[in-house]
């Protein structure tokens, strides 16, 4: 059948109307009539203005809310896993308190092997929670993507952007071989860290261990500036300086009672010459620069940019604690024999029900240890350290509530202090990623948090 090439089918779309018959032939197709002037007026009479309550339902831009959402959504998460950190935590500090001072097994060294190397299950039991949600997914596929996944995200670590499909197989390798000197890196700066706290333990008090390793939080902030770039806000500088004068409380308010030394060990105190405080306090004020400087590389070199989904960083985080497991697995154990064999650290296998609560132990510190590499993915370093000097009051709370010994006004102070800094700082870090995600936007659109870290549409 012809079409018809006749009035207003012949009439191209976006041609002017050579007279107003034309004109008004098109607008009532439209429902419009055009008056003698050529002035379109409607057919079915005026539509009514808009309400007051349209318009503001209309005001709020499309990009405001979806800032809004991708900064709650994070949170969420972020959220989740500070409570999970928390209450593993403060199990892990109990059980590491009972098995040195009541079971007598303080190995300072081979604990901390242990602790680090469990990271290894970090990924495999992630992996497993990841497969029982796609459970009607074929196996392969399912593999497939989840390895899809983790090379861009590497890729998208190493060069912080999230236009890494287009790479080729070279930059994949490259990828590869930057992870490893990454994770190498940020392992030895952990476990040097660490090791100051067992190194100054016995050349200073327990309340200047507490209060100068957990000033890191302040040294987080420091570096945050410059390799972070994160702007100098004075709200955070304040919330920051408050948890730290917080901690100061709890460490020097009460002088009668031993304090909490790093976070997850307790002594009592020690009878620490003037000299040898001195250098204990030089030492544990190197690890405090350390740990600082920890947590800020981790942000910096082995986290995926701004703008990935939530649940793309929360996997690969989990890998990447793994990848410190694996570290400390196959090469921090060079130390043992050695320590054995000067004397230093004799090794002792434990009995049975001692190697029952290590293990409990090492257990609890994978998941807060997972938790924790999660919880600085998605907010910041400054955020993270602060949240970790809530340990501090809750292990108090806890000993309270197992010893019925009850907390010093100094303790309530400062715990208090801590919460009110943390809650100020969550405030202000939350504005700072609305206001970032409204001005950026750069979504992750390679996969979705429904699909659990699975790759949707590119399996490649």
């Amino acid at each position: 059948m012809s079409r018809p090439n006749q009035g207003v089918y012949g009439t191209p779309l976006l041609s002017k109307p050579e007279n107003d018959d034309d004109a008004a032939e098109r607008g009532r197709s439209n429902g419009t009539l055009t008056s003698g002037q050529g002035r379109a007026v409607s057919a079915v009479g005026a539509r009514p203005a808009l309400s007051r309550r349209s318009t503001a339902m209309r005001s709020r831009s499309p990009r405001g809310y979806a800032a809004e959402q991708a900064a709650r959504k994070k949170y969420t998460y972020a959220a989740f896993f500070l409570v999970v950190s928390l209450i593993s935590f403060c199990i892990q500090t109990e059980l590491s308190a009972y098995i040195q001072k009541e079971l007598g097994w303080g190995k300072a060294y081979c604990m901390m092997y242990f602790t680090h190397s469990s990271w290894v299950v970090l990924w495999p039991a992630q992996l497993l929670i990841l497969r029982l949600q796609k459970l009607d997914q074929p196996w392969p596929v399912f593999w497939r993507r989840h390895k899809q996944l983790l090379k861009t995200t590497a890729l998208m670590v190493e060069m912080q952007t999230l236009d890494v499909f287009g790479t080729t197989l070279q930059y994949s390798a490259r990828s590869v071989r930057y992870m490893l000197r990454i994770t190498a890196f940020i392992t030895t700066a952990l476990t040097v860290a660490g090791l100051s706290w067992y190194v100054a333990v016995s050349l200073t008090t327990p309340s200047d261990l507490t209060a100068i390793y957990n000033c890191s939080a302040f040294f987080a902030y420091a570096f945050s500036v410059p390799i972070l770039r994160e702007p100098l806000r004075l709200d955070k500088s304040v919330a920051v300086l408050i948890a730290i004068f917080g901690v100061l409380v709890v460490a020097y308010g009460d002088t009668g009672a031993p304090a909490t030394g790093e976070v997850g060990k307790s002594g009592s105190e020690p009878d620490a010459s003037a000299e040898n405080r001195f250098l204990g306090n030089m030492v544990i004020g190197f690890g405090s620069v350390l740990y600082g400087l920890y947590e800020v590389m981790y942000k910096r070199f082995a986290c995926p940019p701004d703008g990935v989904s939530p649940g793309r960083g929360m996997i690969f985080a989990n890998t990447f604690g793994s990848l410190i497991g694996i570290f400390t697995l196959t090469v921090l154990w060079i130390p043992l024999p050695l320590l054995d064999m000067f004397g230093i650290e004799e090794f002792v296998i434990p009995d049975a029900h001692t190697c029952r609560l290590i293990l409990m132990a090492v257990l609890c510190n994978a998941i807060f240890s997972g938790s924790f590499l999660v919880l600085i993915s998605l907010t910041s370093p400054v955020l993270s350290s602060v949240a970790a000097l809530l340990t501090i009051f809750i292990v108090a709370l806890a000993d309270w509530a197992l010893t019925g010994n009850p907390l010093s006004g100094a303790a309530m102070l400062g715990g208090s202090m801590i919460v009110v800094a943390f809650f100020a700082l969550s405030w202000s870090t939350y504005r700072e990623m609305m206001e970032h995600e409204a001005q950026k936007l750069a979504v992750d659109l390679t996969d979705s948090d429904d699909e659990d870290g699975n790759l949707s549409g590119r399996d490649a």
